[in-house]
């Protein structure tokens, strides 16, 4: 299984702006998910075009299976 985090935060301009980072591990929990999401908006490391990223507006963790069949 693959696991994406996607995280959406509200801007300095009052838009959404979502950051995804895929390959997190399965047993993330809503602690960890908000403690990430806290110190990305503490050290203002990402600036988008509305502005920084100033408030938490959501998060999903999403599974995906892939299954590959050898063909010859």
């Amino acid at each position: 299984m693959e696991y994406t985090l996607s995280m959406t935060f509200l801007t300095e301009a009052g838009e959404k702006s979502t950051l995804s980072i895929s390959g997190v591990k399965d047993n993330l929990t809503k602690d960890n998910v908000n403690t990430l999401m806290d110190t990305i908006i503490n050290m203002n490391i990402f600036l988008t075009n509305s502005g920084a990223l100033v408030k938490k507006s959501g998060a999903q963790l999403t599974q995906r299976q892939v299954t590959k069949f050898e063909v010859a």
